[in-house]
């Protein structure tokens, strides 16, 4: 599909700007793996300190690099599918709230006035320009979801009886899902933290803004996740030289993710006494069948791959593994997804440990969960980031990809770097090892009252891993930026490598409408939140307290 010049200088800059962030993202969470590790004993280096710099790593790498490739990878997807440009508004108004919102943020958190980290509830206290940032970084991502329903009921019109193509159906469960959850969070920062922040309100009820927080936080995880499960159904049995398995498995996964997202962001808050224990086994249920549509991905998309190594004639039980594109530079996107799948596997098995009450509270604050964490968002999701930014740049831009062979080493040393990162944080935390804490200056500093020499070893390998990381950070860096520099050598175009249904699947009128999962979402998070609102006012109270990040126990007056 040929592009207009507006449309593609706004998914380049879309593609361009937070990958540059990502530097600083990058940076930031390999000093964080030095201060924990006792390298440095201290508080600050090169004027950011390390809340500072926390924030930093959380807000770039967590927030706005997802959401900004979330928008672009939703508007190449419809655009592909649909054969159609959104509204010219809605894309350019969508890409100038998200960008002012972005550098609102950027600019709060390098002044060193907003380091709440990225779960920015109360009681401690950003900048009122970082909660507007946000709020309007949001908006700009509604405003874009907005352009695609508008560009999909005219595609409708136009092609009556066809059923909705699988990645569109992807894109829109995702961004309905992220316009559910992300109403309570633009609540809380702008109704309730940014008159706080401004010294209008003297009093904040905290519980309300964790729950409200939440009801967005853990959606977010499958808004971060969903871009990657459309690109392992639609783009990953192509490129791996097979075809995707079942088509209706895939529709069903990503529907079940549409109901089950929201309603479980209270197992974040399992310590929290506000909420009956009532409340709690239910997430805890909730939280257990969100697994399920991961499960249904893992089978169908190994059954792809399973079809595509056999395919290469692969012979015996496990021989198609070896028979999968590993390290081809002409097809570099497998890397990024295989490595991906590798890690979730893992990242998914931990994940359930955090679903269950009672092992919940043995983990909670300790640094198993960024652990996990990274096994997620810094496996699939971020992996798949990579790789299709780079294609989605070559391609739109009209650019040959620089330095290809360095492409296609990143997504295995990142992997390597990664389970070594997350071993040492798991490892850690299961001896109690906590989180987000500048352990440099205590745990892991031999001349403190409180070192302890078992958390060494661990914070060690999280540092190697970090290392190892950042090293292949760099490989992608130079690749993607000698890329976007670079010349025009072909015409832009739109283009994504669309994967073929093994077999023709009667259709299935429950997955082809998507009207009846938003009622039953709707119902489930009226069903776990009404009930958790109802314990937070009944159990809990407003406060006039503020917290200083570094010192929690000194209230700031």
């Amino acid at each position: 599909m040929t592009i207009s010049p507006a449309y593609r200088k706004t998914i380049l800059f879309g593609l361009f700007m937070p990958m540059t962030l990502f530097i600083l993202g990058v940076y930031n969470g390999i000093m964080q793996t030095i201060y924990r590790a006792g390298v440095i004993h201290r508080t600050s280096v090169a004027g950011i300190n390390y809340y500072q710099g926390l924030t930093l790593h959380g807000v770039i790498n967590a927030i706005v690099l997802t959401t900004f490739f979330a928008v672009v990878f939703g508007h190449v997807t419809v655009s592909f599918y649909l054969k159609k440009e959104p509204p010219k508004w809605t894309y350019l108004m969508s890409m100038l709230l998200m960008v002012v919102g972005t550098l609102m943020d950027a600019f709060t958190m390098l002044a060193g006035t907003s380091e709440a980290l990225y779960t920015f509830y109360a009681p401690l206290q950003d900048s009122p320009l970082f909660y507007i940032g946000t709020a309007l970084l949001i908006i700009g991502s509604w405003i874009a979801f907005g352009g695609w329903v508008k560009v999909w009921f005219e595609w409708r019109r136009e092609n009556s009886g066809k059923k909705m193509p699988l990645a569109v159906l992807g894109t829109f469960v995702n961004f309905t899902m992220w316009f559910m959850s992300t109403l309570p969070v633009a609540y809380e920062v702008l109704v309730i933290l940014t008159p706080w922040s401004l010294g209008w309100t003297n009093q904040v009820n905290v519980p309300l803004t964790r729950m409200l927080f939440w009801m967005f936080g853990h959606p977010l995880v499958y808004f971060w996740l969903l871009p990657a499960y459309i690109a392992y159904y639609t783009i990953l049995p192509k490129v791996a030289g097979g075809k995707l398995y079942s088509g209706n498995a895939a529709r069903l996964a990503f529907l079940l993710f549409l109901i089950l997202s929201t309603p479980v962001g209270v197992h974040h808050q399992f310590s929290e006494p506000v909420f009956t224990p009532g409340t709690k086994f239910w997430v805890s249920i909730l939280t257990f069948g969100v697994a399920i549509p991961s499960f249904m991905t893992a089978f169908t998309v190994g059954a792809s791959l399973e079809y595509a190594g056999r395919k290469r004639g692969a012979k015996g039980l496990f021989g198609w593994m070896a028979r999968l594109p590993w390290f081809q530079q002409e097809n570099f996107l497998f890397g990024y997804f295989i490595c991906g799948l590798i890690l979730f596997i893992f990242g998914g098995l931990s994940g359930i440990v955090n679903a269950s009450y009672s092992l919940n509270q043995m983990v909670h604050n300790t640094s198993w969960v960024p652990g996990h964490f990274h096994m997620t968002v810094a496996g699939p999701v971020l992996l798949v980031i990579l790789g299709v930014s780079l294609y989605i740049y070559s391609t739109v831009a009209g650019k040959t990809i620089k330095f290809r062979t360095l492409a296609t080493i990143v997504p295995y040393l990142w992997m390597f770097g990664v389970a070594l990162l997350s071993h040492g944080m798991m490892a850690g935390g299961l001896m109690g090892e906590p989180r987000r804490t500048n352990m440099g200056m205590t745990y892991t500093n031999p001349d403190s009252d409180l070192f302890n020499k078992h958390w060494v070893a661990t914070s060690t390998t999280t540092m190697i891993g970090g290392f190892v990381m950042g090293a292949a950070a760099l490989l992608y860096f130079i690749s993607f930026f000698a890329t976007a520099t670079g010349k025009r050598t072909m015409e832009p175009v739109i283009e994504l490598p669309e994967s073929e249904d093994l077999h023709e699947e009667k259709p299935v009128p429950l997955l082809l409408n998507m009207r009846p999962w938003i009622i039953v979402s709707a119902i489930l998070i009226l069903f776990t939140y009404i009930p958790a609102l109802i314990s937070v006012f009944k159990y809990s109270a407003p406060v006039r307290n503020k917290f200083q990040v570094e010192n929690p126990n000194n209230m700031i007056k």
